[in-house]
């Protein structure tokens, strides 16, 4: 029994309600997609494993998970990708499909809003085809547990008829590979969780990796870029692939525009400093988030509600997009009492450390 696929069942993100447009959205450093990032990072996205560059531990489990479902000619244990948003899931599932030979078909979790639509996709799966959901957290709890026996046994057990002439009708599902991407995986639920068989975690970039990158990039674009200039890039993308290839288009267009054409250090640190990204990344929201725990809260602890009336802000904004990446480089702490602006903040801002902190308030929590 093969259903009709819906006539729309993927809705980029920039048609999603406005009440779950991303805040983060119309930053340069944002690590979300832009509206203009989609045709550039098909271009300049790797297509097989050993292209992707960075995340050696993932690429060596999934090259060996590979290798062994082909050699046995079966399809690939299903797989859970979670991290920060930016860093190759979409990229990798991608690169699976194409490892495995077998077709590919995106979708993702807020999309997905009836048994329908699952169900139709589902049944109309080929053989060993990897179906890949984007921000799996999002799926309703109807729609998972429709998942779960698809995912153990490949059928789909289908409720025909209401109340004492209901019945089950049990659908048979080609043997297939879902890929579920997540940047919140405490969000996801234990028997979902459990039924995937590789679960892998992105990390952020080194500089290095992110240079290679960049320098691959600028080979597909057609600019020339030497090794200073591309780590001065790379040391202010947030150790985030897609940060690093939309600050290269950036600097590219500066280049072209008032300079020779090929990207120096001088000339991406002049296009940078006319971004407003500095040398750590950081541009005015993540300037105005620290000032305002050092100046306002005499560098904490203040609490995330506190913190986020006072940016005008939204509270999971703070705590999901702004958050992370200043904790990841040791400029913000999370405390029991609140956050806490760290020496390093201070010295970048060359203010003075309240002696409550020096003192060792901050090792206190």
């Amino acid at each position: 029994m093969r259903l009709p696929l819906p006539s729309l069942y993927y809705r980029p993100a920039c048609l999603l309600p406005t009440d779950q447009a991303n805040p983060d959205r119309e930053r340069i450093v944002s690590a979300v997609p832009l509206e203009d990032d989609s045709s550039f990072e098909l271009k300049l996205r790797p297509q097989r494993l050993r292209e992707f560059i960075g995340q050696k531990k993932v690429k060596d489990n999934l090259e060996v998970a590979i290798q062994a479902a082909k050699s046995r000619g079966e399809a690939l244990d299903h797989v859970l990708l979670y991290g920060p948003p930016g860093l190759g899931k979409t990229t990798l599932a991608n690169i699976i499909a194409n490892e495995m030979g077998a077709a590919f078909q995106q979708t993702s979790g807020p999309t997905l809003q009836i048994k329908g639509d699952l169900t139709a996709i589902l049944t109309n799966l080929r053989d060993k085809q990897v179906l890949f959901i984007d921000e799996v957290h999002r799926l309703q709890p109807a729609l998972e547990e429709l998942l779960y026996s698809a995912l153990e046994d490949y059928k789909l057990d289908i409720i025909i008829g209401q109340g004492p002439s209901a019945r089950t009708h049990t659908i048979e599902v080609r043997p297939f590979t879902f890929i579920g991407a997540t940047t919140r995986a405490g969000l996801l639920s234990a028997p979902l969780r459990s039924r995937f068989g590789i679960v892998l975690r992105l990390e952020f970039y080194t500089h290095e990796d992110l240079k290679i990158i960049l320098q691959r990039s600028a080979e597909i674009l057609g600019v020339e870029i030497d090794e200073p200039g591309a780590i001065e890039i790379a040391t202010r993308c947030r150790g985030t692939p897609r940060i690093a290839n939309r600050l290269l288009r950036r600097v590219r267009d500066y280049a072209q525009v008032r300079g020779t054409g090929n990207i120096d250090k001088p000339t991406a640190q002049k296009a940078l400093e006319m971004l407003e990204v500095d040398r750590h990344g950081f541009d005015e929201i993540d300037r105005k988030l620290l000032l305002t725990i050092i100046e306002k809260y005499q560098g904490g602890p203040v609490g995330l509600k506190t913190l986020a009336a006072s940016l005008a802000e939204e509270a999971d904004a703070i705590e999901e997009i702004y958050e992370p990446f200043l904790m990841q480089i040791g400029f913000l702490d999370r405390t029991p009492s609140g956050r806490v602006a760290t020496h390093l903040a201070y010295e970048y801002f060359g203010k003075e450390r309240p002696r409550s902190l020096t003192s060792g308030q901050e090792t206190l929590f």
